[in-house]
């Protein structure tokens, strides 16, 4: 691991804090954990840039989940074992088979540096995860972020002339544009406040992460302090499963 790799950050109080390694989930997009008696599933999506953590209690049962390799507007679809439902993770929705229109509780977590964390939580616990033939460290998506258009999708652009591979903060139905956030440092709009720091590099950028350019680290509280469940997506992502989403632009 180098300082500015990318780690996915659950802290529940009174649990040991997690990182799951976006060097692994790259490649395998899903984790089953368990946090203290709370069933976790941990989910990266490489072509949204979208890391969501779910509670994987429905219905007084406990989901596996899988992934389908299969893909809407780009998003990865991912299954339970239990029904073989399939779940859109950006959402958190089941869209096909028994589950269909469920909802699963999405857990507070977010992306930061490896270092961040460490500096936080030096006795936190981190994903291990065997090499399974897959060379973990590696990105098979070189210059993703910075390509022309999203890979599989087919949904409609972005408005307000956003480039469909603009990171964005989503909190709810709105969605921050990060150049904003960048600018500003820390903003409280609509009783959420939204914070950037340098020093997390892209997991979509060159081939090794270590290569890296800076994306920044987000975190979104709320009145209170608390940590809110958000996601730093690509604007295409938000656009399709938000397509009446608030653009919180800035200015008049």
């Amino acid at each position: 691991m180098t300082p500015r790799e990318p780690v996915i950050t659950v802290e529940i109080e009174g649990e040991t804090p997690r990182a799951y390694l976006i060097r692994h989930l790259t490649w395998h997009e899903i984790l089953n954990d368990t946090i203290g008696d709370i069933p976790v599933a941990g989910t990266f999506c490489p072509l949204c840039n979208s890391g969501v953590t779910f509670d994987r209690r429905v219905d007084m049962k406990v989901l596996s989940f899988g992934v389908s390799s299969k893909l809407r507007n780009s998003d990865m679809i991912m299954y339970d074992r239990e029904t073989l439902s399939w779940w859109q993770p950006v959402i958190g929705t089941g869209i096909v088979g028994y589950h269909t229109d469920t909802e699963l509780a999405t857990l507070p977590s977010w992306m930061e540096s490896w270092d961040k964390f460490v500096a936080r939580n030096p006795d936190g616990l981190v994903m291990n995860m065997l090499d399974f033939g897959r060379n973990h460290g590696a990105n098979p998506y070189v210059q993703y972020d910075s390509s022309f258009s999203p890979f599989l999708y087919f949904g409609e652009v972005p408005p307000h002339d956003i480039h469909a591979l603009a990171r964005v903060v989503r909190v709810g139905d709105a969605a921050w544009p990060l150049t904003r956030l960048a600018e500003e440092g820390t903003m409280t709009e609509d009783g959420v406040t939204l914070s950037w720091t340098a020093g997390q590099a892209s997991a979509l950028d060159t081939a090794r992460i270590a290569d890296r350019r800076d994306v920044a680290n987000v975190r979104v509280r709320d009145a209170a302090g608390n940590d809110l469940a958000h996601g730093v997506m690509f604007a295409c992502a938000f656009h399709a499963f938000w397509s009446d989403g608030d653009w919180k632009l800035g200015g008049s």
